[in-house]
């Protein structure tokens, strides 16, 4: 009898770069799809379309680790590259020179002096304020740096910019979510007081593959020698997991697909966390009526933030989210830097993607969409624990605003495409 050969997953990137979504998975009709599902997301069929949006599939075999504190986060991080064997890919949009990035320095030195390849990758833009220096420290110390889309030769590119926050060792051990690499997330010396509240996830197993996959990508395009990744042998158990990233040209339209139909299938609660809002008026109408079918929507926005022009502009939808049923609250203990979903305390996301024109349009983004309930149950506490921390917006207060903030709403709403 022949045996059947045992499929492999190869190191090539999913969905294709020009792919055209069919009209019947674009993210304005998807939700029919999605709503249709029997038992929403726990329904097969819901995996099914998801690889039917995205063309990826969905990895199991995975332990998830959320991460809600910066000091754990980077604990896991130097953790993990110390007990790396062949090599540690880091892709940050900013990576600071101070006590955090010097820190992720030496701990990437001791992998070099062991024999660890250690590649890390910044965007040009984001870390900016990092003086060349440091860059030229790190290769003088065996580290291979590149610097995505820098000004110049790239002048004309500079609105597409590598948003991504991965570290992926040895293809086993991977973490994204909403960190930068910075003294903001674990130092009451921020400028904007206090640590910043953000999440990332560790995940070990087959999902940190396709997230070394995903890393190669932006590497070799800004000029970085190739990687060579081992095929992927399937696996079973564990928390399955869907790796949905993009970058200009690939995987947007897919994205906003990937969203709209989680929204649709939602069926109890739909808990939303992020940064900068500034969407599109589809998301608002797909959130409205999420609420509108009985479903607890709630959105956690910053009360403090580092850009309060994007804040502003997250505020002229208010009005709107309101109206629809859907409930906003805004954090108040510290700057909220989170990009977060769960949904039916079965399905999290977590990951670089924010709800505005950018990310969707320009940015390189890296999100994990996870199957699990006890992942879920995990994001539905810490979202608790941060509603603790907030003020509900609600219909009446909103309109007591003066009109002085109306007029900036306005202004920063009408920004909404060029931040």
């Amino acid at each position: 009898m022949r045996l059947r050969k045992r499929r492999l997953w190869r190191p090539f990137l999913r969905p294709a770069a020009g792919r055209k979504l069919p009209p019947e998975l674009r993210a304005d009709a998807v939700g029919s799809l999605a709503a249709a599902l029997p038992d929403g997301l726990r329904d097969p069929g819901f995996q099914i379309l998801l690889r039917r949006i995205d063309q990826s599939p969905l990895l199991e075999g995975n332990r998830v680790r959320a991460c809600f504190r910066g000091p754990e986060t980077f604990e896991a991080m130097r953790a993990a590259i110390d007990a790396a064997r062949a090599e540690v890919l880091v892709e940050s949009y900013i990576f600071k020179d101070d006590a955090t990035g010097r820190s992720l320095l030496e701990t990437f030195v001791r992998a070099v002096d062991r024999g660890v390849r250690v590649c890390v990758l910044a965007d040009a833009f984001g870390s900016i304020a990092t003086r060349r220096a440091f860059w030229n420290e790190m290769r003088s110390r065996g580290v291979e740096v590149r610097l995505f889309n820098p000004l110049f030769p790239h002048l004309l590119t500079q609105p597409f910019r590598d948003h991504r926050k991965i570290l992926v060792v040895d293809c086993a051990t991977g973490f994204t979510g909403g960190m930068n690499i910075g003294d903001e997330y674990g130092s009451g010396l921020s400028a904007h007081g206090g640590p910043w509240r953000d999440t990332h996830v560790k995940v070990d197993g087959p999902a940190a593959w396709a997230m070394a996959t995903v890393f190669t990508e932006a590497w070799i395009a800004a000029g970085g020698s190739p990687i060579e990744l081992r095929s992927l042998a399937p696996e079973e158990g564990g928390v399955a997991v869907l790796v949905l990233d993009s970058r200009p040209g690939r995987g947007h339209g897919e994205t906003a697909s990937a969203l709209a139909a989680i929204v649709a299938a939602a069926r109890k609660r739909l808990w939303i966390t992020n940064a900068y809002f500034a969407p599109r008026r589809r998301a608002v109408r797909v959130l409205g009526d999420a609420a509108r079918r009985g479903v607890d929507v709630r959105i956690l926005l910053p009360g403090r933030s580092d850009v309060p022009l994007v804040r502003h502009a997250g505020h002229g939808y208010y009005a709107a989210l309101l109206r629809r049923g859907v409930r906003v609250f805004e954090y108040q203990a510290a700057v909220l830097h989170a990009k977060t979903l769960v949904a039916d305390d079965f399905l999290s996301v977590a990951g670089s993607t924010n709800l505005d024109f950018r990310s969707f349009h320009f940015n390189a983004e890296c999100n994990l969409v996870m199957l699990d309930r006890e992942t879920a149950r995990a994001f539905s506490e810490a979202f608790e624990a941060d509603l603790a921390q907030s003020a509900e917006i609600t219909p009446a207060l909103w309109a007591r605003r003066s009109l002085l903030h109306r007029m900036y709403d306005a202004f920063a709403r009408g920004l909404g495409p060029f931040l």
